[in-house]
């Protein structure tokens, strides 16, 4: 299937092993794994094996997620022929590994209905952001920013935390929010902007959120504070934010949840949702021109349904909406440390994660994790900061 030599040790249930000595060894345990490869050769089919423990990895799990693409890249991925795979089914048949397909494993999602309408949307945005709020409170910081931090300074005590504070900082500053401005944060998650914004600048904010404990959560820290003067949680679809116009609008990381139909609709919200010469702020991934983003495990067990398009051309909707793009800074090496700065925190207090949310749960993030770290450091995904601005007296074509 490599086209080539093995780029990775491989070792059977029986102890047999292939490849070379010194390279990180992909451990098959049981015939199962086997079985499951052989019913879904691929991606899809790869995760679910290591996220149910069928499949294994003995060394550093990245070291051998770059070492499979790189011997992908020298000889390019082969297809088998059917000499090739009648061989490799009488294999599997010696060694009892053929049977009936095995289930998904549990933590995969199963959508049901119409992409992107407001029920599947509704479950895709629950299957992942309402894992719990004590998992995300276990793994991210004080902040509970789920975003790509803004590093500023690589001073010894200065790490994730400081790189959120900074992250939001800059956002409000580009915003202009000061005392009375109203901002409206689209996907607030866990309220790190909304909150930061209420209490450090002054700003009224309305933070809209699709999952139910990112609500709850956002609504206790707003009592908490002494902050509900100042803002309003609402367990919304973005679809049906018709008030304003707001002096600002931020959207940190939901983009790629929209879709790319729907998206020339939401580009046309944001436009009519601010005020003339009011500033928008989309902090969005994207995906490198020549790759394909996300990816089946990624939009099996952690983001169904999510798009992710080159940089340039959500610029060229925002800009069909209406909207004056006034700048773009690109966060691509910042996402890298954040990363690997919840990898960190992962490895680091394993056992309490397992504990919370199981094995499976944990293996899952920890491949989504390295990942997705990969994913960035090697270019083929991206997240930028997109400033713009409604331009006085334009009205948009989109949506009003």
């Amino acid at each position: 299937m490599c086209g080539g030599p093995l780029p990775l040790r491989l070792r059977a249930w029986d102890g047999s092993s292939a490849g070379p000595a010194d390279a990180p060894a992909v451990v098959l345990r049981s015939r199962r794994a086997l079985r499951r490869l052989l019913w879904q050769p691929d991606e899809l089919g790869l995760a679910q094996a290591y996220v149910t423990g069928e499949l294994d990895i003995e060394g550093d799990l990245a070291d051998a997620l770059r070492a499979v693409r790189r011997g992908l890249a020298a000889t390019g991925a082969a297809r088998p022929g059917a000499a090739d795979l009648a061989r490799a089914l009488g294999t599997a048949l010696r060694l009892g590994a053929l049977g009936p397909r095995p289930r998904a494993p549990r933590s995969q999602a199963a959508l049901r209905g119409s992409v992107h309408s407001r029920a599947r949307d509704r479950a895709a945005i629950s299957h992942h952001y309402d894992l719990s709020n004590e998992f995300y409170a276990l793994l991210l910081d004080g902040t509970m920013a789920y975003s790509c931090g803004y590093w500023t300074d690589d001073r010894p005590g200065y790490g994730l935390a400081e790189a959120q504070q900074d992250k939001l900082e800059l956002a409000c500053r580009t915003l202009g929010l000061g005392p009375g401005a109203h901002l409206l944060d689209i996907g607030c998650g866990w309220g790190s902007l909304t909150l930061h914004a209420a209490e450090h600048h002054g700003a009224h904010v309305t933070a809209v959120t699709l999952a139910a404990r990112q609500a709850a959560y956002v609504r206790a820290q707003v009592a908490e504070r002494g902050l509900g003067d100042r803002v309003e949680v609402r367990l919304s679809d973005y679809r049906d934010i018709t008030d304003g116009p707001y002096d600002a609008v931020a959207t940190i990381e939901m983009g790629e949840h929209v879709g790319d139909d729907a998206y020339p609709d939401f580009a046309g919200l944001l436009h009519d949702r601010v005020r003339p010469g009011g500033r928008v702020l989309v902090q969005q991934m994207s995906r490198g021109r020549n790759a394909p983003g996300g990816g089946a495990f990624i939009e099996s067990f952690i983001a169904p349904d999510m798009h992710m398009r080159p940089l340039g051309e959500t610029v060229t909707l925002l800009e069909g909406a209406g909207l004056e793009v006034t700048g773009v800074e690109a966060l691509r090496t910042h996402y890298v440390r954040t990363i690997e700065a919840w990898h960190r925190t992962l490895e680091e207090r394993w056992p309490e994660f397992t504990a919370m949310a199981g094995v499976e749960t944990a293996r899952v993030w920890r491949l989504y994790l390295v990942g997705s770290a990969l994913a960035f450091e090697q270019n083929r995904m991206g997240v930028d900061q997109i400033v713009a601005r409604r331009p006085d007296g334009f009205r948009s074509t989109g949506m009003s």
